[in-house]
């Protein structure tokens, strides 16, 4: 990987104790389990456990990967095309790198566009472009300001002082940090009962936010307010995302370690790693790689460049648990290899399986729509897109950023940008993060289960898709059965029904499923696997269809039917794998696809 090493704390002597493990030979002798398994590029064939902890990228075509490269190619245009002015009469942001992997190989790492651009904003709130002169491109190796990523670092630094026996997830933070039992006589919640757990998991009751910057003095009263913060709800009856958790959980690393933050996470997961790019405070050496942010009038910082973005953190002088990470795609990519690998990449291992598996698992089960580990955010299709699942984990940053690791795919995608260059004000940038997302699973293949070919939905917003099966005219009862793949979120769900008058009126046809009985729409996102379906079709019926109606925003994978086969008793009706068995039926927004 290209760069140099540049996080500004001097050298340390790693603690014994403290220092990451070598990967034994014998840990895992199995190899990679896409190239065993033939999951190579496949959606389809979702893989339990981690790869191998060998597993090491290296460059690849995506057609080597087993990944069809339109959708990759297409992504790629999305997010270039995202660099021109867009409806508000700006880019959405000036520049981007995109970096997809898949099963150990790096098939795609692009830039775009413009790391540095303009010296400020007008009364207008539109930007003054820099000199041609002072404007500097991006590049694959431009170092980002990740923003709330950094959450990532800060969480695998607990994790790994759990694995050292110096925390308990389930103690009392103030075990650790005596001040925070503390708050004031007006709130109603006490905090001394307040885990490491709900720290990580944001369901400590904490506020989203405080202005501590603004509000107190220097760092010592910045970090106290922070630690001694009021509850906002009780603690473990809401999901609530606070930066506030992370700084706590930071200055508790740092307390049970003895060691600040910065180092931590430099010993700790970037040396070992040899995340060359990566630490807090970037040196002035590599300022001319690093992606310019934000034009600030408040705090009057002028143009921010080589420095954190986020207020508190900065107020911290760069380092705090939930900001100030910096680094580029080719360094997240090995985090995210480190992740599907059980925690190791290269020979060295920074956490144990059992600790990953940990981070990973659903920990708010009460709080559905906000899935979350202990420090990563799971299955969010908002910014996941139809790479969303149980087993997908990542986060996000508020500068642009975003890390997509599936670990059921074996894949990842690495979006970041500098979206808030110069105006935090431009818009959000999860239109470009869920086409990155999706166009990576769309990449990976959903095979037909019986021929060639199956009849494919489609991904596209905003519409309902039919597929007619006209029914020879018969007064006897019979039997359909088909294979289906669904993946689709609970919006957009996928309906059979029968008619007996020629198409003019629709009854609902209740189905089986495998052991379940399907008697009305029907979605599953992230199942990921091909399913035995069969119905009873009334006599009399003249046509079944399948409808699938999809709404104004986000997708997943997408729906594929495949063997559809209807009998009268022993007499074949209707077998759409015969060579004229298909000429039939009616496909609207249906198309028979391959993969």
């Amino acid at each position: 990987m290209p760069g140099r090493r540049w996080l500004t704390a001097g050298l340390a002597t790693i603690l014994l104790l403290a220092a990451p493990t070598t990967v034994r030979a014998d840990r895992d002798a199995s190899g990679d389990h896409h190239d065993r398994g033939g999951s190579l590029g496949r959606f389809d064939r979702p893989q339990d456990g981690f790869a191998s902890p060998r597993t090491r990228l290296r460059d690849s075509s995506p057609r080597r990967a087993g990944l069809d490269p339109a959708p990759l190619d297409a992504a790629w245009r999305t997010i270039e095309g995202y660099t021109r002015p867009q409806a508000g009469g700006h880019p959405l942001y000036p520049g981007a790198v995109l970096t997809y992997g898949h099963a150990g190989r790096v098939v795609l790492n692009r830039a775009t566009g413009w790391s540095r651009l303009y010296a400020a904003v007008d009364a207008d709130g539109n930007g003054v472009e820099l000199p041609a002169s002072e404007r500097i491109e991006t590049r694959t190796d431009t170092i980002y300001d990740l923003a709330s990523v950094s959450k990532l670092f800060t969480s695998i630094v607990v994790m790994q002082q759990v694995e050292a026996g110096r925390v308990d997830l389930d103690a009392p933070v103030a075990r650790y940090l005596p001040e925070f039992a503390q708050h004031s006589t007006a709130s109603p919640y006490e905090k001394r009962g307040v885990t490491v757990r709900q720290l990580l998991t944001h369901t400590s009751g904490f506020p989203a936010f405080l202005p501590l910057w603004r509000d107190h003095p220097d760092p010592a009263a910045r970090l106290r307010a922070a630690i001694t913060a009021d509850l906002t709800a009780a603690a473990g009856t809401r999901y609530l995302y606070s930066d506030l958790n992370l700084i706590a959980l930071g200055e508790l690393a740092s307390r049970v370690s003895g060691q600040t933050l910065d180092r931590l996470v430099a010993e700790r997961i970037t040396e070992p790693l040899r995340m060359r790019d990566t630490g807090y405070n970037p040196s002035l050496r590599v300022r001319e790689r690093v992606a310019a942010t934000e034009y600030q009038a408040v705090p009057d910082r002028g143009l921010v460049w080589g420095e954190v973005h986020d207020e508190n953190a900065w107020s911290f002088g760069g380092v705090a648990g939930h900001a100030g990470i910096f680094s580029s795609a080719q360094d997240l990519s090995i985090l995210a290899q480190t992740m599907i690998n059980g925690g190791a990449y290269e020979g060295r291992r920074i956490l144990e399986p059992a600790t990953v598996q940990q981070m990973i698992s659903n920990e708010t089960p009460e709080f559905p729509d906000d899935a979350h580990g202990l420090g990563f955010e799971l299955d969010q299709r908002w910014y996941m897109g139809a790479l969303a699942s149980a087993r997908t984990a990542g986060h996000t940053g508020y500068t642009g950023t975003s890390l997509v690791i599936d670990l059921a795919s074996r894949s990842f995608a690495i979006l970041l940008t500098n979206r808030v260059h110069p105006s935090r004000s431009w818009g959000s940038v999860n239109p470009a993060r869920v086409a990155a997302a999706q166009d990576m699973a769309e990449a990976l293949a959903v095979r037909p289960q019986v021929a060639r070919t199956a009849w494919f939905s489609g991904t596209a917003n905003a519409r309902t898709a039919t597929l007619t099966v006209p029914m020879p005219v018969t007064s006897r009862v019979g039997r359909m059965s088909w294979r289906q793949f669904v993946d689709a979120e609970s919006t957009d769900p996928l309906l059979l029904q029968s008619s007996a008058d020629g198409g003019q009126t629709w009854s609902t046809l209740p189905y089986r499923l495998g052991a379940e009985m399907v008697t009305g729409p029907y979605a599953v996102s992230g199942l990921r696997r091909w399913q035995s379906a069969s119905a009873t079709i009334p006599a009399g019926s003249t046509a079944v269809r399948w409808t699938y109606t999809q709404d104004a925003a986000l997708s997943g994978r997408g729906i594929y039917l495949d063997g559809i086969l209807v009998r009268d008793g022993r007499r074949v009706l209707v077998d759409t794998e015969r060579p004229t068995g298909s000429d039939s039926i009616q496909a609207v927004g249906w198309t028979s696809a391959t993969r």
